[in-house]
Parts: C-alpha cells; sequence; structure tokens
C-alpha cells in the first residue's frame, strides 16, 4: 500500500515519517536505521558539542547514503535562539557537508533558510501558532513541523484536530508535519486525514535498543501513562514535556519570581535564558546516565502508547504494517 505525499515525494521516503530529533538520545544508528528503512531521520546538532564531531557525523551519514542508496535520508534540528552557543558555528559545518534537510526551533531561520536553499537543502520550521507559520512563510520555509498537545520536549498549546487544518487552510502550498502523540500507524493515519504531509515521531523512539540513554529512562517510557507527563519552563524558559518523576515534581512547573524577572528584563534575558538553558542541559545529560536518582526524562503523552523496547527497524516496521490495518479498516468501515 502507497502513501505518497508531498513530503514523501520531496525525499523519496517509502513512508512520510520523521524519527524526530531527540536532545541527547537521538545518535548516528538510530540516523542510519531510518535511513535503511526509507524515512527520515534528524538529530539536533547540540548532540554533538565537542570539535570536530559534529562534522565527523555528517560526513559519516553522507557516505552511508550514498553506499546504501537507499529511499531513507537524515537531517538537522537547529536551535535558532541567540541563546544557543553554538548555532553560528553548527550551522556553517552544516553548510559545508552541504546537509539536505533541516528543522528549525525557538528562533529567527532566515539565515538557515537562505543558507540551505543556496545548495538545493530544504527547511521545515517547527510553528506553534498561525503568526509563528505567517513569519516562516514570509521567509520561504519549504514546510512547517506543527507542534501540538502531547509533543515531547517543547510542546505546543493547541490540538492537532486545530492546528494542521489552520495551517493547511492559511497556507495550502505548504506541507505540515504533525507532531505531538504520535506512537503508531493509526496516529499517522489521523494526521494525513487532518492534511498533513506526514508525522513526526519522537518518544516511541526513545524505547529502542540503539537509544543509548539508561535502561531505567527507557523503561519510564514503557512504564508511564499520559497521566505522568507534567510541563515545566524551568529547564530552558520554554515550557517543556517530562515524565513526571519524584525529582521533576521538586523542580515543579514554573520558574520562580526571580527567574521570571531575570528572563524578562532587556537587559540581562538573553544571558539568563543562556544560563537556565546550560543548566537545564546538562541536568538532562546527567539524567540520562546510569544510577542517576535525579531524573529528568523528556517524554511526550504518547508514552501511555509505548509497550516494549525493539529495534527502531522494528517500531519501524510495525508504524507501516498498522498504518496499513488502519487504512484498510477505515475503508471497509466505510463499505
Amino acid at each position: 500500500m502507497s502513501f505518497n505525499t508531498a513530503f514523501s515525494q520531496l525525499f523519496n521516503l517509502r513512508m512520510p515519517v520523521i524519527m524526530a530529533p531527540m536532545f541527547l538520545v537521538s545518535n548516528e544508528e538510530m540516523m542510519k536505521s531510518a535511513m535503511r528503512f526509507g524515512v527520515m531521520g534528524t538529530f539536533p546538532t547540540l548532540n554533538y558539542r565537542n570539535k570536530g564531531e559534529l562534522e565527523t557525523i555528517l560526513k559519516s551519514l553522507n557516505a552511508y547514503k550514498k553506499e546504501a542508496g537507499s529511499s531513507g535520508n537524515y537531517g538537522v534540528n537547529l536551535i535558532v535562539q541567540k541563546t544557543n552557543p553554538l548555532y553560528t558555528e553548527h550551522l556553517k559545518i552544516c553548510v559545508e557537508q552541504k546537509v539536505p534537510f533541516y528543522i528549525t526551533s525557538l528562533g529567527n531561520p532566515k539565515e538557515v533558510i537562505e543558507a540551505a536553499h543556496s545548495y538545493g537543502g530544504k527547511v521545515f520550521c517547527d510553528v506553534t501558532n498561525l503568526e509563528h507559520a505567517q513569519k516562516c512563510a514570509s521567509l520561504n520555509c519549504d514546510g512547517f513541523i506543527a507542534v501540538t498537545q502531547g509533543a515531547g520536549g517543547h510542546a505546543g498549546p493547541y490540538p492537532q484536530s486545530v492546528l494542521i487544518p489552520a495551517l493547511h487552510k492559511a497556507f495550502p502550498g505548504i506541507p505540515v508535519i504533525a507532531a505531538g502523540g504520535i506512537a503508531n500507524g493509526a496516529g499517522i493515519l489521523s494526521c494525513l486525514s487532518l492534511g498533513a504531509a506526514g508525522a513526526s515521531i519522537g518518544t516511541r523512539f526513545i524505547a529502542s535498543t540503539e537509544a543509548t540513554v539508561s535502561d531505567a529512562y527507557k523503561n519510564a517510557i514503557v512504564d508511564s501513562g499520559m497521566e505522568d507527563i507534567m510541563m515545566t519552563d524551568r529547564l530552558s524558559g520554554t515550557p517543556c514535556a517530562i515524565i513526571s518523576t519524584p525529582y521533576a515534581k521538586k523542580l515543579g512547573p514554573k520558574q520562580n519570581f526571580f527567574e521570571r524577572w531575570m528572563s524578562k528584563n532587556p537587559r540581562t534575558k538573553k544571558y539568563f535564558k543562556m544560563l537556565i538553558q546550560f543548566k537545564g542541559m546538562n541536568k538532562f545529560e546527567a539524567a540520562i546516565q546510569p544510577g542517576n536518582y535525579k531524573n529528568l526524562w523528556a517524554a511526550g503523552q504518547s508514552v501511555a502508547l509505548v509497550d516494549d523496547i525493539i529495534s527502531s527497524e522494528e517500531i519501524l516496521l510495525r508504524l507501516e504494517k498498522e498504518l496499513e490495518v488502519a487504512m484498510t479498516t477505515l475503508q471497509q468501515s466505510h463499505q
């Protein structure tokens, strides 16, 4: 059964799915499994913060793509906020290596769009509302990642059933990828029925054998329900979805008065946000290590749909079969 969309056609994909970029989770083996299967594998450039690391993995993925000759592809996620100290350096490296696909988050994507388009790269921008989408569209982005309720990490405030059709209506020529609460084939079909050109799936892949995070984190994905996900702005200044562990509850959902004041003061907000994000990154990095009791684990509400830890390729095969079953069931119910 074929599931061709504007997104899968743009990159010649077997299935219109993005393996979503996940901080400290996405890695080279996961990208290669995505490419072998025929979907889009993506990772945050901030997963490779030491000198030479990002260039090395990009060269490796470019070589693998050339050798494998599969229908899959890869891309990177760039945090384009001024608070990202590695943004300029990482963009330069990505352009030099001619990264085929970019996802931009939390800032103005103008520079990334212009740089990528100079050699034929494509840029899809994270958006949570129509106002931000309008700004990205005016900069000639190639698509939107509609970050909705239920997403892991920096989730949006609106449900898929509202944001995706609204984007499709306002910007009919721009492909929309759904992100948030998707972990099975029925979820992918639901997004496509709303007008999305594909689905971005993250949380499901944390519980994969290739993910180099602690077993405790993977088991928490399997054992948690949707009610176990909480939002906090204490880690980056922007609401972030995490598993509600005892340490997360102690951290709390909201910045205190002093933090809020520092985040809004024109003289201090840039540097204070940089500090908050730096500390948050360090906390996340420590939390994925075995034996750490300060458990801060990013995840979306789709944990409720994850029941086992299997390989990334097995996950993708299951998603494809589930998508076919969901489509067949829907067709039969309307005969």
